[in-house]
């Protein structure tokens, strides 16, 4: 309790700094996850990628990153342990706010794709080994961690194999593949919009105050999405192709149709990644300012105070800008070759798997659900089209990142630990 009225408004700063390090990472990671596709197809160069995902990150971090966030990021500890020393509380969450900060960078670096959500959490149970106890972690979660592993790469990549083998079967391995886009492509069309609108309502929208039923949620989205293949349909059946054109031509019109449609998922998965994945770094920190502002009060949730949000977002926005670039040619291009049809299949499994796992609660790291969709894309083509040592540096990165995040925290627990007390 004397740490927090002596250095409250330090503790306050130095846990903004490691926040605003942590969204940073956040930037340099995940959202190189979310574009990674686009640019390894070509479909966006990467500084119109960098672009594209500020602005859609930024909006969704800002307006929909959440009015109010518990302060035990995923209840993975138990708060009611801590009641009696808040101010070890307020130092490890400050600790592991610069430990996952930290690895993700170093993870960028080495244009690694890792679970954001894993290293904060290897961080906080950390910390909160060495300072309560193992009692005070929730020890069931980890079983839902560990599954992710593999369970949710194996649906993407399910999604993103049958989606990518129905593209090849219905267009491109067809005498025709011209006039069986114009026909298949308004239905792909559907898909995407469909995929998009159950994102954005199940986890962007709902923290600006729209709080629709799932009937409601679903009808919405059908309509709009009926609404925009119908103007697919209109758009598709208006472009003018030479049809003496070569097989190649005829393939190179219809994958820029997909490479459009991929851009358009790309960018809600940007917003909705903003909207969630920005807690990450603001849950922790919103926990040390509400400890403080209550000088030693622990509550399951506090409002988030105004100047929080924008951090995030400038920290997740800067991060792509500084760090994207090496995580971003690991997905898009070190993985398998895309084209911007195998992109697109990759990257609307990645969102249909978001909103199955919205929907049952299923635990679920973005980054594994992207990796493991491109892998079914390549595993579409054969075995050989997948590169299997950079995919055995990611599955190893995986494993590795709640260790690192917990190791680095608990180093830097006792650190401050030291310089506080």
């Amino acid at each position: 309790m004397d740490i927090i009225a002596n250095y409250g408004t330090t503790l306050v700063l130095v846990a903004a700094l490691f926040g605003f390090l942590m969204a940073w990472g956040i930037g340099a990671n995940d959202v190189a996850n979310a574009m990674g596709t686009s640019v390894g197809t070509k479909s966006l160069t990467i500084r119109q990628a960098i672009i594209i995902a500020m602005i859609f990150e930024f909006t969704g971090a800002y307006l929909a990153g959440g009015e109010v966030t518990a302060t035990i990021r995923n209840g993975i500890i138990d708060s009611n342990a801590f009641a009696d020393t808040p101010d070890l509380l307020v130092l490890g969450m400050i600790a592991s706010l610069l430990a996952a900060g930290a690895w993700l960078i170093l993870a960028s670096y080495f244009g690694w794709p890792v679970s954001t959500t894993h290293s904060i959490i290897g961080a906080i149970v950390g910390f909160a080994v060495v300072s309560i106890g193992p009692e005070a972690v929730q020890w069931s979660k980890f079983g839902g961690i560990v599954g992710s592993w593999v369970i949710t790469p194996a649906i993407s990549g399910v999604i993103a194999y049958f989606m990518f083998i129905s593209v090849q079967k219905l267009i491109f391995n067809t005498d025709d593949p011209l006039n069986n886009a114009k026909r298949y492509v308004p239905f792909y069309m559907f898909l995407t919009a469909l995929v998009i609108c159950l994102v954005t309502i199940k986890k962007g929208l709902t923290h600006v105050g729209l709080h629709l039923s799932d009937g409601e949620g679903i009808l919405l989205s059908i309509a709009i999405s009926i609404a925009v293949a119908f103007a697919g349909w209109i758009y598709i059946r208006g472009q003018k192709y030479n049809p003496q054109d070569d097989s190649k031509m005829h393939f190179a019109n219809v994958e820029k149709v997909f490479g459009i449609l991929m851009v358009i998922t790309a960018c809600a998965m940007a917003f909705a990644h903003g909207s969630n994945d920005v807690a990450n770094a603001i849950g922790p920190l919103s926990a040390v300012a509400s400890i403080v502002a209550s000088g030693g009060e622990i509550s399951s949730q506090a409002a988030i105070a105004w100047w929080i949000l924008p951090l995030g977002g400038i920290g997740i926005v800067i991060g792509l800008a500084t760090m994207g670039e090496k995580v971003m040619a690991t997905v898009g291009t070190g993985i398998t070759h895309l084209t911007p049809s195998r992109g697109f299949a990759a990257q609307l499994a990645t969102a249909a798997t978001v909103v199955i796992a919205s929907g049952t609660g299923l635990p679920i790291s973005t980054t594994q659900t992207l990796v493991g969709a491109v892998m079914g894309v390549g595993l579409a083509r054969g075995i050989a089209a997948l590169n299997l040592g950079v995919l055995r540096n990611i599955v190893v990165s995986w494993i590795i990142t709640l260790p690192a995040g917990a190791i680095l925290a608990i180093a830097i627990f006792y650190v401050l630990q030291a310089c506080f007390s």
